[in-house]
């Protein structure tokens, strides 16, 4: 991290040192954990103290971290022939992700506020994240909240503090299923009228539950069970991601990667 956002670390650590714990970021945005309790309140007070001063909310967001670290095919390299697998696994394939399964670690629901969303046991699901700008002091940081339940997941709304959180949650809700308490207007926002589910859900089928067509029979538009046949791709190709890694950075690096391919 560079000395700017050591230096804002140092003022939030300040002001709220006992509310929050920062946790490691690759893309070099100083970034914490809250306590969902204490959501709301440390919200507050990063927008009301005059060493931080966050009085924008960007975004808000809901990650679920349900299949976090567990793949049906892992690479970072690339593949000659590619996959293409229909949705019933067998062989080889089904054997794999079967392992990789049985093989996540568990977690007690006592330890889930220390461990890592890989490590996911009850609580660790439905991740809030919120991203905030100081325009005094020109500075973003981003926080996280873990819902409590992850069959109920509901957080305290930040409608009263940042009224950008409006839509922002209202979006949340209606794709993640999150409910937030206190929100002045918690409805659907991008879905269609009688929508069943919560389609960024990582449990909601791809292919969705049902489509819509205009039948000129009925003169009207008609919802039928869903025809696509769901399937599993994986690309032929997976590129190398070299953005977070500094040593690749400087041009003769890029010049002996280049060499090399």
């Amino acid at each position: 991290m560079s000395d700017r956002i050591e230096a804002l670390a140092g003022r939030v650590e300040d002001c709220l040192r006992d509310e929050l714990v920062r946790v490691s970021s690759t893309c070099g945005q100083l970034t914490y954990e809250v306590p969902a309790e204490r959501w709301r309140a440390v919200a507050e007070r990063f927008r009301d103290e005059a060493a931080l001063g966050f009085e924008m909310l960007v975004d808000l967001c809901v990650v679920d971290y349900a299949d976090y670290g567990r793949v049906e095919w892992q690479t970072f390299e690339a593949t000659a022939s590619g996959f293409s697998r229909g949705v019933n696994r067998s062989g080889a394939a089904a054997e794999h992700f079967a392992a990789v399964a049985a093989e996540a670690p568990q977690v007690e629901a006592g330890d889930a506020a220390t461990a890592a969303p890989g490590e996911r046991g009850a609580g660790r699901r439905f991740g809030v994240v919120c991203h905030l700008l100081s325009l005094q002091h020109n500075c973003r940081v981003r926080l996280r909240a873990w819902c409590p339940d992850d069959d109920r997941p509901m957080i305290d709304s930040l409608v009263g503090v940042w009224a950008s959180a409006n839509w922002f949650e209202r979006e949340a809700f209606d794709l993640f299923g999150v409910l937030f308490r206190g929100h002045p207007d918690l409805r659907r926002i991008l879905t269609d009228y009688g929508f069943i589910g919560h389609p960024f859900r990582k449990d909601f089928p791809l292919i969705g539950q049902v489509e819509v067509r205009y039948d000129p029979a009925k003169g009207r538009v008609v919802y039928e069970p869903v025809s696509i046949e769901p399937r599993t791709l994986v690309p032929k190709v997976i590129r190398d991601d070299h953005r977070y890694e500094p040593q690749l950075h400087d041009e003769a690096s890029f010049r002996e990667v280049g060499n090399r391919a």
